[in-house]
């Protein structure tokens, strides 16, 4: 938002660039509150949030100096905020960098002590508190962009609690257009955060409403074809029939294909009730489930997608189907009379989906007769933007616009690609934009004269992000097309009851400031999460603020923490009266990590561990998708160092190595996956003298169809074969507790060294012949002892013919073939 023409007034401060930002009255209202408060800013998409966040960063740097982190949820957000950043603000470009996966642990390390302002994605900050490479001390303000998503196990959770216990002088500041869809999700939203005080300004807001014109929202009804609603109808059928089996066993309440979610929720949860207590009826009506689930996706896509993307979804689900290991309802759905009837009406299909129609219709008229020069078309489904972009072309300039994951018959986009298409749309390069939710969020996309959904967008939070890519500077349209009849219209209502109630709930907590801290949750309140410092009113706090604030942000004018806590009433900022401090004691976690950028590194052994020193504890970057890591690295005594880890899940010593299983992880591993129990317990064993495995949670000899016999073998060899000592715990927290009190005897009880490679010992000569034999074909220490034994020395093993090998103990025709190849193959490695 620079401010190019002369007569504009602009922001002046210390740390702006001149003449860059418009002086716009609501955003200098918003960065007065959250500068003297923990605050949630709600802003429509496209009004200049992170400006807001931007005049906070200035004003905070330049009043307590250290660091500001800004957090995005996705790469090309996070690039794009740096890039503002660099323009609006007089510092360095050097101190203002991005993190993400791309760039390694070490030189995040590194980077974080010489920066200044910090843009990343959560998830890789969430690994680097975790494993202690950064510390958030001297960060004086942090943003959460799109803080909608701080809710549940999502990274934000987590390093809001560590920013309120670890930071000397914190300042949270939350962003979002849609904060969440009733009082009880935005309320998380503040909890989970940390979060104060609420500002809200909406278009109606006569501060906001000079800069925003009509985006009125047109709905076109869509009558779907005979033959399309012939296949779906026979979807149907099969579907209520599945659920006829469900009502059987007492899960269904009724057969009617229309379901609800929160229904066929329920359901899931039932049948799992009935797997848990050991009934076999629990994994058939599973099945029956997954099989229901699958075919209301395709009733999905044939009413509200087209044709064309039932077609793609039914050749994934035949591949799937021939697949090895392919589920039983994959294969039920594939060979059904009437889905394979739908399969072939959907091939012969070649007629236009009304709704593509639709859509080149409005795109005509938009581009063409009323002289547009921009249209983003929204859509669910991958399949659809694909499809809808080939057909469009033919026509316009048009271009897709999906996440970076790959799938069978789709690739995803780079985050470079993403970023070129942006800058190409932006530029004017093409007019068509088609995208799934990926560019919802936040992205600079330009203001459009055009966005078209093609389908309902069944959540209020959804709905706002994408309406708010038209009607910014210029008047634009909203378009909705809803299929008659189908799953369109209930999405279509519901969509338009939650963004209403999201609207009041949103008025209402405009006035909630003196009120928001007797709404947050008591029992966090009463575990003294919240510190009070003394009497505040919200609303002192928060009107000095916006006084004082738009006076020295146009002025230049600074004040010490001191005096800007006595000019803001009895609020200020942490250190000074009144303001509470967060110590959260929920555990979070990330769902869907990005890759941290981590590789295995050469670490020297460390010392041995003195008394008073922080016990060190090494977790597997995998291990991230529990909470483990991330609860002891909350605790003062111990340090957690993530590592891609060779061996093992935790190390806890040179000699103490740990492999952690859930009960089901370790029964699956007995009977199959890409690498045994026993394999990774030999290589535990060949590199530290004290392997450990913790199986994890109730039920063991419940799981799956194998006789509890067949486990307890496998664990007697565990333990007699390897040596290895086999631990029991509960739960998570159980787990984590294990590993510290382990962890504490070794290094402080034993004074035992920390070291990734284990201990540095010389093997016996009997154990090395065990070694190079057990390594053959990957056959393991028990066996190699057999073959020794039969055949007296190493050398006799590998001369020895297939036959010759089969009279050992426990080597059959198949472990013999195996060792003969080895052994006999010539080799072709990557010199040949």
């Amino acid at each position: 938002m620079a401010a190019t023409d002369e007569d504009i007034p602009s922001i002046d401060h210390p740390l702006l660039a001149p003449d860059f930002l418009e002086r716009r009255l609501y955003q200098l209202k918003l960065a007065g509150t959250a500068a003297n408060d923990h605050t949630l800013v709600c802003l429509p998409t496209g009004l200049g949030k992170t400006t807001v966040s931007l005049l906070v960063t200035a004003r905070r740097l330049e009043e307590a100096g250290g660091k500001s982190l800004m957090l995005a949820p996705t790469k090309p957000l996070v690039q794009q905020h740096a890039e503002f950043y660099r323009e609006a603000l007089q510092i360095p470009d050097e101190e203002i960098v991005v993190f993400t996966g791309d760039v390694s642990p070490e030189d995040r390390a590194e980077l974080w002590n010489e920066s200044t302002i910090i843009m990343a994605t959560p998830q890789v900050i969430e690994n680097d508190l975790v494993g202690s490479r950064v510390s958030l001390s001297e960060v004086t303000h942090i943003t959460f962009d799109e803080c909608h998503r701080a809710t549940g196990d999502y990274a934000y959770n987590y390093i809001a609690e560590r920013y309120h216990a670890d930071a000397d002088q914190p300042l949270v500041t939350g962003m979002s257009a849609s904060p969440g869809g009733d009082e009880e999700a935005i309320l998380e939203v503040c909890e989970n955060l940390g979060l104060h005080e609420v500002e809200v300004m909406t278009e109606e807001d006569a501060d906001v409403s000079e800069f925003t014109h009509d985006t009125d929202v047109e709905w076109e009804r869509i009558d779907l074809p005979e033959d399309v609603i012939e296949i779906r109808d026979a979807l149907n059928e099969v579907i209520t029939e599945r659920l006829e089996k469900l009502k059987e066993l007492g899960v269904a309440k009724s057969t009617q294909p229309d379901q609800s979610q929160k229904d066929l929720n329920r359901m899931r949860a039932e049948l799992q009730e009935l797997i848990n207590n050991d009934q076999s009826e629990g994994f058939k009506g599973m099945s029956v489930h997954a099989e229901v689930m699958k075919l209301r996706q395709a009733v999905t896509l044939v009413e509200t997608q087209s044709v064309e993307a039932l077609r793609r979804y039914f050749d994934r689900q035949k591949n799937q189907a021939r697949s090895s290991g392919a589920s039983k309802a994959s294969q039920r759905l594939v060979s059904d009379p009437r889905v394979r009837e739908s399969m072939r009406k959907a091939e012969k299909y070649d007629e236009l989906h009304p709704k593509y129609r639709k859509t080149r219709m409005l795109l005509a008229e938009t581009l063409g007769l009323d002289g547009g020069e921009r249209v983003i078309v929204f859509t669910e489904s991958r399949d659809t933007a694909e499809a809808l972009t080939d057909f469009l072309n033919d026509s316009f300039d048009a271009k897709r616009f999906v996440g970076q994951g790959d799938r069978e018959g789709s690739d995803g986009m780079t985050q470079n690609q993403q970023q070129d298409v942006l800058n190409d749309f932006r530029a004017g390069e093409f007019e068509v934009l088609v995208s799934t939710s990926v560019a919802e969020e936040g992205l600079d996309v330009p203001e459009v004269d055009l966005v078209l959904f093609y389908e309902p967008v069944p959540t209020a939070i959804r709905s706002i992000q994408r309406k708010g890519r038209t009607g910014r500077q210029s008047e634009g349209r909203v378009v909705v097309l809803m299929a008659e009849d189908t799953r369109d219209e209930a999405y279509f209502w519901i969509s338009r009851r939650r963004e209403k109630e999201m609207e009041n709930e949103l008025r209402e907590l405009k006035g909630m400031a003196d009120n928001l801290e007797e709404e947050l949750d008591d029992a966090q309140q009463s575990l003294a999460a919240f510190e009070s410092g003394g009497e505040r009113t919200g609303s002192e706090a928060s009107d000095s603020g916006r006084i004082e604030s738009e006076a020295e942000v146009n002025t230049g004018a600074t004040k010490s923490p001191d005096e800007a806590a006595s000019s803001s009433g009895s609020g200020g900022v942490s250190g000074q009266p009144g303001l509470q401090e967060f110590d959260a004691e929920s555990a979070d976690d990330s769902d869907g990590n990005e890759a941290d950028g981590s590789t295995e590194d050469e670490v020297e052994t460390h010392e041995p561990h003195a008394e008073g020193d922080a016990i060190e504890i090494v977790a597997d970057q995998r291990e991230m998708d529990a909470n483990i890591a991330r609860e002891l690295s909350k605790r003062e005594e111990i340090d957690i160092r993530l590592e891609t880890l060779e061996v093992g899940d935790y190390v806890l010593s040179d000699r103490a190595v740990v492999e952690r299983k859930s009960v089901a992880d370790f029964v699956d591993s007995l009977v199959g996956g890409d690498r045994s129990v026993f394999e990774q317990v030999g290589a535990m064993a060949r590199h530290y003298s004290r392997p450990i495995v913790i199986v994890e949670g109730d039920g063991l000899y419940e799981q799956r169809d194998i006789h509890p016999n067949a486990i307890r073998g496998a664990l007697s060899s565990l333990a007699v074969d390897f040596g290895v000592s086999i631990l029991r715990t509960e739960d998570e927290t159980d787990t984590e507790e294990l590993l510290g009190v382990i962890a504490g005897r070794e290094q402080e009880t034993s004074s035992r060294e920390i070291s990734v490679h284990g201990e540095k010992q010389s093997k016996t000569l009997a154990e090395q012949q065990e070694y190079v034999v057990g390594s053959i074909a990957e056959i393991g220490p028990v066996t190699a002892r057999s073959l020794l034994e039969e055949f007296g020395t190493v050398e006799a093993v590998m001369i020895a013919s297939e036959d010759e090998l089969q009279a050992a103990d426990g080597v059959g025709s198949v472990t013999a073939e195996r060792i003969r190849e080895v052994i006999g193959s010539d080799y072709t490695g990557s010199g040949k």
